[in-house]
């Protein structure tokens, strides 16, 4: 596998690490709402496509507390593997998860986690270390205890041959071509609820280029036709 190749479906798992309150207390590397918004958006991103998906927690009952229920709520049957180090790749359940997805090809590991100087880059180096997988880290659903613990951090992983991408880029990256219309609606609607600006350039698409009346809903999630973007 090379890092050349992009990310598919079929390459790729994913890995969330301490999305839990007391860790997201400290972060102040940005918004901590919109850090949740990223995260539950690449959960959902990664229900779309059928990625298998693993959640970490540290010292939950003595100190972090529960996962993110909005998390949980969007993969409800991930494995929820509960450790004391700081560093994921020290806990044997982690390792022999992300062994299994890597048994079907898929050694694109796709982590979002806190703190991004600690427990997101321990856990990358020493992945990396131990094995052949590739570790692109998703700095926009990933916080740091300061501006400059989250950059070093990045920055450190970067020149260890970590990939940088955003929540974002990896959902359009699983996409690829708007032709494939399995998944077409459910990104479409992916992005109308948190993409933002992108959302919003969506929204206008649909009803002053397209025309259409008003945005449509189907089993709770908003849908814009066909051919929108």
């Amino acid at each position: 596998m090379s890092k050349l190749d992009v990310l598919t479906p079929q390459n790729s798992q994913l890995i969330f690490i301490d999305h839990q309150p007391q860790m997201a207390f400290g972060v102040q590397s940005i918004d901590r709402q919109t850090l949740k918004n990223n995260t539950v958006a690449l959960a959902k991103a990664g229900k779309i496509f059928a990625i298998p998906t693993i959640i970490t927690t540290v010292e939950t009952q003595s100190f972090s507390g529960h996962t993110y229920p909005e998390l949980l709520d969007v993969v409800p049957d991930a494995p929820l593997l509960e450790r004391s180090s700081m560093n994921s790749w020290d806990d044997q359940k982690v390792r022999d998860a992300l062994a299994k997805g890597a048994a079907e090809g898929r050694k694109k590991i796709i982590v979002s986690g806190l703190w991004t100087e600690v427990c997101n880059l321990t856990f990358a180096l020493s992945c990396m270390a131990d094995t052949d997988y590739e570790i692109y880290m998703v700095a926009d659903a990933s916080g740091g205890t300061s501006a400059d613990a989250h950059k070093y951090a990045m920055d450190r992983m970067v020149q260890a041959g970590v990939i940088p991408v955003t929540w974002q880029q990896v959902l359009l990256e699983w996409q690829r071509d708007w032709a494939r219309k399995t998944t077409y609606d459910a990104v479409i609607g992916l992005v109308q609820e948190h993409s933002g600006a992108y959302g919003m350039g969506v929204d206008y698409a649909f009803t002053m280029v397209h025309k259409g009346a008003s945005r449509t809903h189907h089993h709770g999630q908003t849908l814009a036709p066909q051919g929108a973007v």
